[in-house]
């Protein structure tokens, strides 16, 4: 018997979920009686090549092949971003069928809805694609750690950040020209912003921690910078205080109060998420019972990212064997878990400061970190070009309130320029 599929465009990663169905085919009607095959495909033009060959498959410009196909029961949606995946998703639900998807934009803004029109109509929407490409991550945490009170998520979850700030590590460049390479190799888009931002990993940490702390969480909710500022010499300063720069993910859960936050971190080189490269993405959990656990693998990619789709097909067939409609991961369960700042949580910072290169500035400097009891673990002065020196602090552990506070007062000074102020992350508490 047969279970027929509908995929909603057919660009890198739509061809290869279609080369990995064809592929997988057989073991799948193996396990369970029923062979998975791709029958309707929407796309905009018909004539294009897309890299694979189509046999039984046919192509079509109009969703309505695929959402009013009574025989079509799992629609797969790649096109990405918000319209018109959004309708689709919604349009296929409500006629009864299960939806597979890979959109991170559109799961992040409308989970809730979309998922709520899921259980309505009795179909599951499965998205594990959504945020770490090949890595299992939402199937993990809502089944296989569903035994534990989830505390904290921690990592990279954003591969061409990830790449960029790798790039400007190893070979000693600014971030333009790390920028510029991530494009040329396909890691990033002409526009980056995205990425670069940070918005693509706080997307990504919605759903993560929607799902991880048993809540409904939004876009809003995250505190987010991106990496545009950081410069090769704050990478190069970083390293001689023994760091790395990464763009770091964290969501905490503490008595029901959450923390989430996208910001650009520096890590340990002793630590594993400091290894890291490239287009890696690596996420720590943290659960009562369970432990600290890592995941680690490729976030993106046509293959690793058809892995992920292919995989919650073949999760929705055994289903449909079974005769039974698994539950979506759904995050919004009981009440929404208020958002917090908390300023008193400490760290080590890292601060960066350009200053007049004249006697008793430095002096100035440490007297003021010393009226804020923020002493001082390493220290770095070099003078540059234009009669100006360059501190680099990184304080023993201080409140994020303080490392601002301090910052403020910095800034007062006609002698002195914050230039970075970056937090130390010891992920393994």
């Amino acid at each position: 018997m047969q279970i027929r599929i509908g995929l909603l465009g057919c660009g890198t990663v739509g061809a290869g979920v279609v080369s990995l169905v064809r592929r997988r085919a057989d073991r799948v009607a193996d396990m369970t009686g029923l062979r998975p095959i791709v029958k309707t495909i929407l796309v905009r033009d018909t004539q294009k090549d897309r890299g694979v060959s189509f046999i039984d498959e046919r192509l079509t410009t109009s969703p309505e092949d695929i959402l009013a196909d009574d025989d079509i029961q799992i629609v797969v949606e790649t096109i990405g971003g918000i319209e018109p995946a959004k309708t689709y998703i919604l349009e296929a639900l409500s006629r009864g069928k299960h939806v597979v998807t890979a959109n991170k934009d559109l799961i992040a803004l409308h989970g809730p809805e979309i998922l709520q029109t899921a259980a309505a109509h009795g179909v599951s929407v499965l998205f594990e694609a959504a945020v770490g490409g090949a890595i299992p991550l939402v199937g993990p945490l809502k089944e296989n750690l569903t035994a534990n009170e989830v505390t904290d998520l921690k990592g990279i979850i954003n591969g061409t950040t990830n790449f960029i700030l790798s790039q400007m590590t190893t070979r000693h460049i600014d971030f333009a020209e790390a920028l510029q390479m991530a494009q040329e190799l396909g890691y990033a888009e002409a526009d980056p912003s995205s990425d670069v931002d940070g918005l693509d990993a706080a997307r990504k940490l919605v759903i993560l921690a929607s799902i991880a702390f048993h809540t409904e969480v939004h876009l809003s909710d995250v505190r987010v910078e991106g990496i545009r500022h950081i410069t090769a010499t704050d990478v190069r300063y970083a390293d001689e205080a023994g760091y790395v720069i990464k763009l770091l993910a964290v969501g905490r859960d503490r008595d029901g109060e959450l923390t989430l936050a996208v910001r650009p971190t520096l890590i340990p080189k002793n630590h594993p998420l400091a290894h890291v490269s490239d287009a890696y993405n690596a996420l720590f959990v943290r659960g009562d019972a369970a432990g600290d656990l890592m995941f680690f693998g490729r976030g993106a990619g046509r293959m690793p990212t058809a892995s992920a789709v292919v995989g919650d097909i073949i999760a929705l067939v055994r289903n449909l064997k079974l005769g039974f409609v698994a539950s979506s991961p759904n995050g919004s369960a009981g009440e929404r878990k208020p958002v917090v700042e908390r300023e008193d949580d400490a760290y080590k910072y890292y601060f960066r400061l350009t200053a007049a290169d004249q006697p008793g500035v430095f002096a100035q400097v440490a007297h003021l970190f010393g009226e804020y009891r923020a002493s001082m673990e390493t220290v770095l002065q070099k003078r540059v070009e234009g009669g100006r020196a360059e501190i680099v602090i990184v304080t023993h552990e201080i409140s994020s309130r303080l490392a601002r506070e301090i910052s403020l007062h910095l800034t007062r000074s006609p002698q002195l320029a914050v230039e970075a102020v970056m937090p130390v992350e010891p992920v393994a508490e």
